[in-house]
């Protein structure tokens, strides 16, 4: 039997690092790394990257602790951060990536760390590093894109990542190409992303920062109008409006909690207004996946359910009550990020696709 494929895979947090040794499919081990606030206060106001020497030497003490040799590794994967919209896909590290990444053009966030772990471990063992389908993903139609302003675009920022894995690995599973599928994905965690998959392209999603079905904590889309009268009611700041938005939005805004599992008991104890503000997420995310196979012109092969809220037995059998009628419902609970970006990795690995390379901006434009 060949040897199996090594690949240390890494997922920065903001207030954690997760790493892993997978063997082909199978974990070896996983590691949290949780971090401290008075680790992290050291780095408060400093750009994302002033973490990565203390992360990097965190993540080589634990690699050391366990006896791995990094001369042994097929490959490192980190998770990719806010890059420039690109297609779906492993791309290879490379100088033009972390260049953009130190520019953080697209904003700061502990995933611009992805690619600068990975290319520190694989170079131990002058193994290839790659990233994963990051957040930039962008395979959008023209008409996508327009908002309903001239002075508005949307903007494809999604949970890519575990969107594309879940939509290949039911694919596989039902022995059939994901590219000939047409599939709606609902990532439901404290984002809630929904996609439509057209010939193995997400040719529309939902931007979980600023639009579709509220959550545990954000907004999703809200009144344009009213919204325009707080920003200008001199009430609230701009990083106030932000945090009602995007941090203390949706459920929490309602009921003073981000736990679902909460609300659910509250549910059962007789509270009405859980009941209430719980059955109207469920019915604004059913409402967006009407939305999505509109977008498929009806041809849904099937509805992929995923994020940790898909851990709700009640959350599902009230939405599968909602959609039914669209397609089948399938549950792919949590979002196993490791694993996703081991699969990428592999798939290159194995010969099933080809890693893209990542160009400076001024030669991707004139491609």
């Amino acid at each position: 039997m060949a040897d199996k494929f090594q690949i240390v895979v890494i997922n920065p947090g903001s207030t954690s690092t997760k790493f892993a040794l997978y063997e082909d499919e199978q974990s070896v081990f996983v590691i949290n790394l949780r971090h401290t606030a008075e680790e992290l206060d050291r780095f408060r106001g400093k750009p994302i990257l002033d973490q990565f020497e203390f992360r990097r030497a965190l993540i080589q003490q634990e690699l050391h602790q366990r006896g791995f040799s990094c001369s042994h590794l097929s490959a490192t994967v980190g998770r990719g951060g806010l890059l420039r919209p690109l297609a779906s896909g492993t791309y290879r590290v490379s100088e033009e990536m972390l260049d953009e990444l130190r520019r953080a053009e697209r904003g700061e966030h502990a995933s611009n760390l992805g690619a600068f772990l990975a290319k520190s471990v694989a170079d131990f063992g002058s193994a290839p590093a790659f990233v994963v389908d990051p957040v930039s993903v962008d395979e959008w139609q023209d008409k996508s894109r327009i908002s309903g302003s001239a002075l508005i675009e949307r903007s494809c920022l999604s949970h890519a990542l575990n969107t594309k894995a879940v939509a290949k690995r039911f694919a596989k599973e039902r022995g059939r190409r994901y590219e000939d599928l047409h599939l709606i994905v609902a990532h439901i965690g404290s984002g809630i992303s929904i996609s439509a998959h057209e010939h193995g392209r997400m040719i529309d999603v939902t931007n979980s920062r600023e639009e579709g079905a509220f959550s545990t904590e954000r907004a999703g889309t809200v009144p344009s109008m009213k919204l325009v009268e707080l920003c200008f009611s001199r009430k609230y700041t701009k990083e106030q409006m932000e945090d009602a938005l995007f941090r203390e939005g949706g459920i929490y805004s309602y009921l003073g909690t981000k736990d679902l599992e909460e609300v659910e008991r509250r549910i059962a104890a007789g509270e009405s207004r859980a009941a209430l503000v719980f059955d109207a997420m469920v019915y604004q995310i059913a409402r967006e996946i009407g939305a999505m196979s509109a977008a498929l012109k009806g041809r849904v092969d099937a509805i992929l359910l995923t994020g940790g809220m898909a851990h709700s037995k009640k959350l599902v059998a009230n939405l599968r009550s909602h959609v039914y009628w669209i397609a089948p419902l399938h549950v792919y609970a949590g979002e196993d990020e490791l694993q996703a970006l081991a699969e990428g990795a592999l798939r290159v690995l194995r010969g099933e696709e080809t890693a893209h390379e990542f160009v400076a901006v001024a030669e991707a434009v004139a491609h």
